[in-house]
């Protein structure tokens, strides 16, 4: 190993650590949370199954996002039918997240009490949009899968091949962790973690490899077959037998898994990036987003005088004197 950071990065420190494997020309980020994912989760209350697929899409996000070079934004939101009908998580760079989920309870419990039970299967046909806006005076940029009984890890993979055209693979943990209250309950938190590999060659030979078919070929046509390089075969495969609790292990590091993984040839670590509870609303923005109402509505709002509003992802509450807000 070289290039590690000064302290050994443990699980649930909250920080994406980003990777390079020269010898395969990977490069890749890990990440952990605890103290940070728990603050998110705990404002809003939701069942322990939506908990979990919302920490699977926070954890995604943090390490798509921590690949921003800019001030901007990379946002991930699901649209499904399912019975978690909405799932948005913001990364705000350089380290903010937050998050939410809409759901129907009762969908929910149903899904949840089925055998063989997975987050993914609270997502329904739908679609998953990547967006990245780099600010005011650029275009957004928009990636979509669709899903349906698609996984995380699946919707990012597709996403990569069709709209990056870099061959990706994630993997991603979550588990509840139960610890006995000191009055004899038992305290909840959760634990998440992930790492992704990419495959980024610098040889002459692998940059020769054919392109991964992006997937919108005429019907009818066949997608022409990809001989993919043994490099990233390697890295891939070793990448496939991570298990969950290797990613949310307190007592394995950074560079305690990278070892596991790649220690026949090599793997440089470098300096890890925190991420933080951070969320982006103002009583000025909600302002703003006041000024669009319809004249009726503020018309309405301004004879009951006061307006409250709470943020859907913070779950702070504001107390607006719509007088003052809709005042000529």
């Amino acid at each position: 190993m070289t290039n590690t950071p000064a302290q050994p990065t443990a699980a649930g420190v909250d920080a994406v650590v980003p990777f390079a494997v020269e010898a395969l020309d990977v490069r890749g980020r890990v990440i952990n949370m605890g103290p940070v994912l728990n603050s998110m989760l705990a404002r809003h209350k939701y069942p322990a199954p939506v908990n979990k697929l919302l920490s699977e899409a926070i954890v995604l996000t943090a390490m798509l996002g921590s690949t921003l070079k800019f001030e901007g934004r990379l946002t991930l939101q699901a649209q499904t039918d399912g019975a978690v009908s909405t799932l948005v998580v913001d990364f705000n760079a350089p380290d903010g997240l937050r998050a939410m989920a809409q759901f129907s309870e009762d969908k929910v419990a149903e899904v949840a009490a089925k055998d063989g039970f997975k987050p993914d299967h609270l997502l329904g046909k739908g679609h998953l949009a990547f967006t990245i806006d780099q600010g005011a005076h650029t275009s957004r940029y928009q990636g979509i899968v669709v899903l349906n009984g698609t996984t995380l890890e699946e919707a990012a993979h597709e996403y990569f091949q069709k709209s990056e055209q870099i061959p990706t693979f994630v993997r991603l943990g979550v588990a509840e962790v139960l610890t006995k209250a000191e009055e004899g309950g038992a305290d909840h938190s959760w634990a998440a973690g992930g790492i992704m590999v990419q495959f980024l060659p610098q040889s002459l030979d692998r940059l020769k490899q054919a392109d991964i078919h992006p997937g919108d070929a005429p019907e009818g046509h066949e997608a022409h077959e990809i001989d993919e390089d043994d490099a990233w075969v390697e890295a891939r495969s070793l990448v496939e037998t991570v298990k969950d609790d290797e990613l949310i292990d307190p007592s394995l590091t950074v560079e305690g898994l990278l070892y596991r993984l790649f220690h026949e040839r090599g793997a440089s670590v470098f300096s890890p990036q925190l991420m933080a509870d951070k969320c982006t609303c103002s009583e000025e923005k909600i302002t703003a987003m006041m000024q669009n109402f319809s004249e009726a509505d503020k018309t309405e709002m301004k004879a009951e005088g006061t307006v409250h509003i709470k943020c859907d992802f913070c779950s702070k509450d504001y107390e607006l004197d719509a007088n003052k807000v809709f005042e000529d």
